[in-house]
């Protein structure tokens, strides 16, 4: 009489909590760094909500304790709406909102897409001393631009061009000062890209200008969209360039808000306010194409 032997069936492993432990990339999920990025996000968040806290107390509130108090005891605290509405109604400042979107849009899309032919040019096209002319544009990143103020104004001024103190004259020098980074940052993305699609557009007989905007910069774009959200998010938030080179009656936001505040501090529960109302279209920006800007940057800075 025989026996046959029982053959245990293979244990299959559930590849389900193997893959929860993994990132998409294929890497393992580090406890340790995701611990630090939500403590890093939470002091990072902590001085907004402390702004959104104060904006909404009175000014005596405000300064008997620290915002922290207001949360822990919420019903003790006199919440109030008056901040906002004097700054809306009484500070002008809806007009300075506008002013802010009428420099900051052409002073982002200009330095764009003059940094962007350039970037083509030192990527695609051979002329003699561009290796030269890229370090130098490279070596002008480090020059503080505080030191080409007295100049400018006294070439933009009533004794040079006379347009300071007009919008011309804020996107101007914003495209100056920020077309090296972008040059650099641009150029170093599109270095990155497939060369042989490039030949072969050359091949099949298309221009330099059908080449840019058919192939190069449809691919160029996550870089372009990241460089367009530092650069919307600095000229937002120019105070130097705006109160020099504009005038009263069309200053930007940050040069109303700045106006706020006293010189012996009166005004500065009206601040808070107008602080917080300035950054509502800066963080619109930055969630519409923070898809773009990791992306962008990195790509762009890893190679050459």
């Amino acid at each position: 009489m025989s026996s046959t032997a029982m053959t245990p069936a293979p244990v299959v492993s559930d590849p389900k909590p193997r893959q929860r432990r993994l990132m998409k990339d294929g890497r393992p999920r580090s406890m340790f760094s995701i611990i630090s990025m939500i403590l890093l996000c939470i002091i990072w968040t902590l001085p907004t909500l402390g702004l959104l806290v104060t904006s909404f107390r009175s000014r005596d509130d405000a300064q008997s304790n620290g915002w922290w108090n207001a949360l822990f005891n919420p019903f003790g605290t006199g919440w109030t709406f008056e901040n906002y509405r004097k700054v809306i109604a009484d500070a002008d400042l809806g007009n300075a909102f506008l002013n802010g979107i009428v420099v900051a849009l052409p002073a982002t899309i200009l330095p764009i897409m003059f940094a962007a032919f350039a970037a083509y040019a030192f990527t695609f096209l051979d002329f003699p001393g561009k290796d030269l002319l890229f370090i130098a544009i490279v070596a002008v990143m480090v020059v503080p631009i505080q030191v080409a103020f007295q100049p400018m104004l006294n070439l933009l001024g009533p004794n040079g061009l006379g347009i300071s103190g007009q919008y011309i004259a804020v996107w101007l020098l914003h495209t100056g000062f920020g077309m090296p980074l972008a040059i650099y940052t641009l150029r170093n993305y599109m270095s990155t890209l497939p060369y042989s699609v490039v030949e072969s557009a050359k091949i099949d007989g298309a221009t330099h200008y059908q080449i840019f905007w058919k192939l190069v910069a449809p691919m160029a774009m996550p870089a372009m969209a990241a460089f367009a959200t530092l650069q919307f998010l600095w000229v937002w938030n120019d105070l130097l360039i705006a109160k020099l080179f504009l005038n009263s009656g069309n200053s930007t936001v940050i040069v109303k808000l700045q106006g706020l505040l006293g010189t012996q501090g009166q005004g500065q529960e009206l601040l808070t306010a107008g602080a917080f109302i300035s950054m509502v279209l800066p963080m619109i920006v930055f969630f519409a194409l923070q898809r773009f800007f990791v992306r962008g940057l990195t790509s762009g800075a890893v190679k050459g």
